[in-house]
């Protein structure tokens, strides 16, 4: 009996001992975090869960911001299915008995469980799923590192993957350029200085590229003027003979209708005798109106003054005496003169496009071409020209060392528009065939637009990847929703509410879909895009007179 007080305070002893032991072992194990919730339906790519709202405010005050904000709308969460971990992202959530929360997510991928239940080796998709009833646990952010670390591709980093501050979010520079990409936002949201920031990545990875972005605003030439090439109506020096038979119909014919029909043909037969005028065609080979072959203006004027002049009904010379007229008024436009001046005339095609494609590039691989300068009538003829050199010098180079290059197009809705009847179809119908066979000759397509909604039907489908920033339009959301996919829902739910310079990114250039915050680009790499502040500008005041005399004189000689 005696004995029994001392039996009693060493079972005491071990059991505060074990407790201790106990709770020292849970503060060590990573799985020490509580489950916040359970599995309550499955139902493929999308699932429900059940979310315990009292352990999730337990978490709030978490140091671990992944873990703070779990559970939480564009947060992860993961689930045990056998020796791996399921990763799922929240979608939406609603309440139930104020106890309870119901969340929709999609699964994202699975990675390896080790024996200490750290998450490694993550993978995109998911071969086993979980059972209704499986606990649901907070993601920390060893588990984010493991699911958005970089693996050997060559990447570029753009920026830190929200929620957290040290993550860095990857793009896969050959899946995103071989399938192209799209980035979509509204005006104000960064959008002209994320895509230089990515180019300006693509450019330091890549020093020997051969990039070429049309520039309609003149914007990026303050951007890649320490490392591109900068080309705009002053030196641009774009031969009128470059353009194939479409380029020509949309620059020298003014009917529509039958009349255009027959002014057509008439400028076919034409343009084919100026092409071949004093050439020698066994050494050219097959010559066809689309043949970049050099001609002489005055070669084509002599001819269709001639053909003019065999009719004997007055009636008849209607056509040619519109070609005529349009032909004339273009040579005498100063406007024109980067494109259809007397200088254009000898063989520079090489030169041209070893200077337009940097080949070689010189550690210089971009190339930047302002159409601002250009008139607006013949713009999309223009970047129709520019597209096209591209896509036929990938098709005719292909038994040559391939150079892949890459087509970038900002304000691209202007140019692949929805309406099929509007103006300027030449350079739509060369960037669709870009969008859907450029992958097999090495042409990478990137399109920039405010609208996606106004982008033709198929071309925004056609872009492997997308990084989509904050748009306000309802119409545009569903067209980036309807391009992209299924399981990036969650994200796309969001795409309303990003902060400025902040995006989401799904598709082949990156492992999962990501909401990414852009890096801070140095100010002497950012494009001049900034709005200009009406509240400081409209406090200043002098030299109104200078600044309305110089700005007259550039506008009448178009910036000359």
């Amino acid at each position: 009996m005696t004995d029994q007080p001392n039996l009693k305070q060493f079972l005491d002893e071990m059991g505060s001992f074990s407790d201790e032991a106990g709770a020292a072992g849970k503060a060590a194990a990573p799985s020490a975090l509580p489950p916040i919730g359970h599995v309550v339906e499955i139902a493929g790519s999308g699932s429900q869960v059940r979310l315990d709202a009292a352990v999730l405010a337990t978490l709030e005050p978490h140091p671990d911001p992944s873990v703070s904000m779990s559970g939480q709308v564009g947060s992860q969460v993961k689930m045990i299915v056998g020796s791996t971990w399921l990763i799922a992202n929240v979608r939406t959530m609603r309440s139930e008995d104020g106890s309870e929360i119901v969340a929709n997510v999609d699964f994202l991928g699975e990675g390896n469980r080790d024996s200490s239940g750290k998450l490694s080796h993550f993978r995109r998709g998911v071969t086993k799923f979980p059972i209704p009833g499986c606990p649901v646990h907070p993601v920390t952010s060893d588990d984010l590192r493991a699911v958005f670390a970089a693996d050997d591709r060559a990447h570029i980093e753009i920026g830190t993957v929200y929620p957290t501050d040290d993550i860095r979010g990857a793009l896969y520079v050959d899946a995103m350029l071989s399938k192209h990409f799209a980035v979509l936002g509204s005006t104000g949201t960064g959008k002209s200085t994320s895509v230089a920031l990515i180019l300006h990545r693509i450019s330091q990875l890549s020093p020997e590229g051969h990039i070429v972005m049309i520039d309609p605003h003149g914007e990026y030439s303050a951007a890649f003027k320490g490392c591109g090439e900068l080309f705009n109506v002053d030196n641009l020096q774009l031969p009128y003979w470059l353009m194939n038979f479409e380029e020509h119909c949309e620059v020298l014919l003014t009917t529509q209708g039958a009349e255009r029909d027959r002014d057509a043909d008439i400028l076919a037969k034409l343009l084919l005798a100026a092409r071949t005028k004093g050439k020698n065609l066994e050494q050219l080979g097959k010559v066809t109106v689309d043949s970049p072959i050099p001609y002489l203006l005055t070669d084509l004027n002599a001819i269709l003054v001639n053909e003019m002049g065999k009719l004997d009904r007055s009636g008849d010379t209607l056509p040619f005496q519109r070609l005529k007229n349009k032909l004339d008024e273009i040579r005498a436009d100063p406007r024109y003169s980067f494109m259809f001046s007397g200088m254009l005339v000898s063989d520079t095609m090489g030169a041209l496009l070893a200077k337009l494609f940097r080949l070689p590039s010189h550690g210089r691989p971009i190339s930047i071409v302002d159409v601002s300068g250009v008139p607006s009538e013949i713009t999309s003829v223009v970047v129709s020209v520019l597209a096209r050199m591209v896509f036929d010098y990938a098709i005719w180079s292909r038994t040559e060392a391939q150079r892949p290059l890459l087509l970038v197009c900002e304000e691209a809705h202007r140019y692949v528009p929805k309406d099929e009847h509007s103006s300027g179809q030449a350079v739509r119908r060369i960037l669709e065939r870009i969008a859907k066979e450029g992958r097999k000759y090495g042409v990478s397509l990137g399109l920039i637009t405010q609208r996606p909604s106004d982008l033709a039907e198929g071309v925004l489908s056609q872009c492997g990847t997308i990084i989509a920033m904050r748009l306000n339009n309802d119409r545009d959301q569903a067209c980036v929703r309807a391009a992209m996919p299924e399981g990036a829902r969650g994200f796309l739910d969001a795409i309303p509410a990003l902060r400025n310079r902040e995006c989401i990114v799904c598709g082949e250039g990156v492992a999962i879909p990501l909401r990414v915050r852009f890096d801070d680009l140095e100010p002497e790499k950012r494009p001049a895009s900034s709005d200009p502040s009406f509240a400081s500008l409209w406090c200043q005041t002098g030299d109104e007179e200078g600044i309305i005399q110089r700005t007259i004189k550039r506008w009448r000689g178009h910036g000359r």
